[in-house]
């Protein structure tokens, strides 16, 4: 069978992400590992032979998309919160970051290692390819061609046997800070639900207008004065049916239909007036409400607002399901590919509605071949683009750091002119899924000999240094961050996912999207910040 295997990479492929992925379904205590599953198989499969490989290209294919698809995804929260935390969260990274260093540097005076093992154990630990890389290439510069080749054979020693740790130090301190805080992951999303776009929990209700106060004043001044996150629907006054805008203003008795998540209904209830049944709830006969389909190009990565739909239909959006999440209609919320959005409208428009929309499932589900190509191309080009900073020290992007930064604008822009850039979300997370699995098979078959080979000594005070500067990291992130700055110990999560098998286990622990916004702030930065330092650490050590 292994004999099989290793004549057939392809084979051992879906062989490593199948049991991978069967293994990480099976749930211990309530939890399970997920697709990071596959990375620890694939360890399992290349400790038995060192014949077990799997094509680099592949490894390379998996992480591009990857990466794209989440930079496609989180560009516009990415943006968003930098504009809103951007000097504090700057800072804490990159501090974060310097910590991981000075570890090292402690490290490398107490084993003895030499510059390229701790260096190795560095870029390693942290899970950072791009990093190794770019010493590699500073070493083959710099060096004789013979003394290169020992100290580049220091070098990926290193990291190999330090890999592995860089994985699971993430996850371990998941764990271990998560039953320390007694985290809930559900008290929290509740809290974060205006703060992020995580599903809502709406609901509907008809109220009765018993509150003068609010007699005769436009909702528009309502919304304001009470700041209510909530949307005005089917309105009966006077014995007519009709729809609410912001001009609307009541009269004592009207009956409204309100739209919002539980708590902000039931604090305009307490304003408005008591929740009653009525025909308001069920009557079809004039207004009707419907889910379409978001598949016309015109109307993707537009807002709402600027779509003017009360002035072309008789209509109102009042909810969007994006995925599994049901979410508000805003004025300022974008549409995208594939959303499927609640409309409240006369019957003789829906039609109409359906037309402009789009309303097509199979277009809705289509991704783009052309911009989704010409994205990852760009990300590729600049990943090829080397950056000096002095003389011995530079960087590259490279496969990882490129495409997601081109991912992450473009999917803050989500259009230019005609051209659409984002994403179907059923697309989406389809290509994070097929990437993490052919990155993961790949890293793990490729790093399951240093696995093996790290019980011994040499190997275990590597494999030790590695879980000092993984799990300390790690800890200290999520510590001072929840404790001291006071951030979303979810967000966190995702802010110390240095590797997608970290990342995919923290958003199947929260079970909701807030992991992300962490992964994708702390990234890019990451990501450049341990090139400039693994080349700096070996250059001070050598």
């Amino acid at each position: 069978m292994v004999k099989i295997l290793s004549q057939h990479p392809i084979l051992l492929l879906f062989v490593v992400a199948s049991i991978g992925y069967l293994l990480g379904n099976i749930k211990i205590r309530g939890g399970s590992l997920g697709v990071a599953a596959i990375l620890f198989t694939g360890l399992g499969f290349g400790a038995i032979d060192p014949n077990l490989k799997i094509p680099e290209i592949i490894l390379l294919l998996g992480l591009c998309i990857f990466v794209y698809s989440i930079g496609l995804a989180s560009g516009p929260a990415f943006f968003a919160s930098y504009k809103k935390n951007g000097i504090r969260d700057f800072v804490f990274i990159l501090f974060t970051l310097l910590f991981s260093g000075i570890l090292a540097v402690a490290l490398w005076w107490l084993f003895g290692f030499s510059a390229g093992e701790i260096t190795g154990v560095y870029t390693g630990s942290t899970t950072n390819t791009a990093a190794m890389a770019a010493v590699i290439d500073y070493i083959g510069a710099t060096h004789p061609p013979q003394e290169a080749k020992s100290v580049m054979g220091d070098l990926v020693v290193g990291y190999s046997f330090s890999y592995p740790m860089g994985v699971l130090g993430g996850i371990i301190a998941i764990l271990l800070l998560e039953k320390i805080f007694r985290i809930s992951y559900r008290d929290e999303a509740q809290k974060l639900r205006k703060e992020y776009p995580i599903d809502e929990d709406l609901t509907s209700a008809t109220l009765r207008i018993e509150n003068e106060d609010i007699v005769g004043v436009p909702i528009r001044t309502l919304l304001k004065k009470y700041n209510w996150n909530i949307i005005f629907g089917r309105i009966f006054q006077e014995g007519e049916m009709s729809l609410a805008n912001f001009d609307t203003s009541f009269k004592k008795g009207d009956l409204t239909m309100v739209v919002g998540s539980k708590a902000e209904v039931k604090e305009a209830e307490n304003i408005i007036g008591r929740r009653v049944t009525s025909q308001v709830d069920y009557d079809r006969t004039m207004y009707d409400v419907r889910r379409i389909f978001i598949s016309n190009s015109k109307v993707i990565g537009r807002t709402i607002a600027s779509l003017n739909i009360p002035e072309k239909f008789n209509a109102i959006i009042t909810r969007i399901r994006r995925g599994d999440i049901d979410m508000l209609a805003r004025g300022n919320t974008i549409l995208e590919q594939g959303d499927r959005v609640r409309f409240i409208a006369h019957r003789d428009d829906l039609k109409q509605l359906s037309r402009y929309f789009g309303d097509s499932y199979e277009a809705s589900s289509k991704m783009n071949l052309f911009t989704f190509g010409l994205g990852i191309g760009l990300g590729l080009i600049l990943g090829t683009i080397e950056f000096h900073f002095t003389d011995d020290v530079s960087f590259k992007l490279g496969y990882a750091g490129g495409p997601l930064i081109v991912g992450l604008l473009l999917g803050a822009l989500r259009r230019t002119g005609p051209i659409v850039w984002s994403l179907p979300y059923s697309v989406n997370v389809a290509l994070q899924q097929l990437g993490l699995i052919l990155l993961l098979a790949s890293i793990g078959v490729r790093s399951g000999q240093a696995f093996a080979n790290s019980f011994s000594l040499e190997g275990l005070y590597l494999f030790i240094a590695s879980a000092v500067i993984s799990l300390l990291t790690a800890i200290l992130i999520i510590t001072f961050g929840y404790k001291v700055l006071k951030m979303p110990f979810s967000l966190l999560m995702g802010m110390v996912s240095n590797q997608p098998a970290i990342y995919d286990f923290a958003a199947n622990r929260a079970k909701n999207g807030i992991p992300l916004f962490g992964y994708t702030m702390m990234f890019p930065i990451a990501l450049i910040s341990k090139i400039l330092i693994a080349q700096i650490l070996f250059i001070l050590l050598l």
